[in-house]
């Protein structure tokens, strides 16, 4: 394989856009973006296709991916310590 096709392949990995619904934090911002570019897929919500749960070490994120995979909408996020209800029900079943 050319240098220049390994490139061509390499360029078109891009990491998803992420649009945020929701105004949330910068870090809770970049917790997510670290967790979509290790290509975290999450669980996803057996009722509504599209739609993941993806578990950071902070916050628990609710997402839409789009079928073309270069977006992300960020639907909702809650802290994983702050509501230990929440962190059950989510090891418990999936995409509660």
């Amino acid at each position: 394989m050319r240098i220049e096709d390994r490139l061509i392949l390499n360029g078109n990995k891009k990491p998803p856009l992420i649009e945020d619904l929701r105004a949330h934090s910068r870090e809770q911002m970049a917790e997510l973006r670290l967790l979509l570019d290790t290509g975290l897929t999450g669980r996803p919500d057996p009722r509504r296709p599209g739609f993941f749960e993806l578990d950071g070490v902070a916050n628990v994120y609710y997402v839409f991916r789009y079928p073309a995979g270069h977006k992300v909408l960020l639907l909702a996020a809650w802290q994983r310590e702050a509501d230990p209800v929440a962190e059950m029900v989510a090891y418990s079943c999936p995409a509660a």
